[in-house]
């Protein structure tokens, strides 16, 4: 008897909106991957793959921002996207407590709480990006047009200069 794969909060709001998504499995045998790993083993371009990163800001609110896994955050840009004086990444140890998700497995979609959502300016050259399916070992091929509106985000220059 096959096993049934589980639904993930992500999985389901987007399903309940109406949205389509294509569902993309790696091997996650040897741990947690970087994101230029998942990548490769989902047969993707990285600049494609984007990862969601939760911060904190000077005024105590969390904020979350999605930006290409080969980038690195500006934290700078993400405090004046945000409206705020500086925005600092959460403790690791935090993440599952402040949004039900753990490292690895973090999505915009389907977090405890709805917190305001960032997504880098280059999200808008592509049809589809792939951001964490809410598990590690899953990632979820989405229009990114869907994906801003059902998170209420707002697009921004997010990343550091290479």
């Amino acid at each position: 008897m096959a096993k049934k794969e589980m639904k993930t909060n992500a999985m389901r709001m987007v399903e309940n909106e109406g949205i389509s998504y294509i569902e993309h499995t790696y091997d996650v045998s040897d741990g947690v991957p970087d994101g230029l790993t998942v990548a490769r083993r989902t047969n993707q371009d990285p600049d494609h793959v984007f990862k969601t990163l939760v911060t904190q800001g000077d005024d105590r609110n969390y904020y979350v921002f999605v930006i290409p896994v080969t980038s690195k955050l500006d934290l700078k840009a993400c405090a004046r996207a945000a409206g705020v004086k500086s925005v600092e990444m959460i403790p690791q140890k935090d993440l599952l407590r402040i949004t039900g998700y753990i490292h690895g497995g973090c999505s915009p979609v389907g977090m405890k709480k709805r917190f305001p959502t960032y997504y880098d300016e280059t999200v808008v050259l592509f049809d589809t990006i792939l951001v964490s399916g809410g598990r590690v070992g899953l990632q979820m091929e989405i229009n990114p047009d869907d994906l801003i509106a059902l998170t209420n985000g707002k697009i921004a220059p997010l990343t550091a200069e290479s």
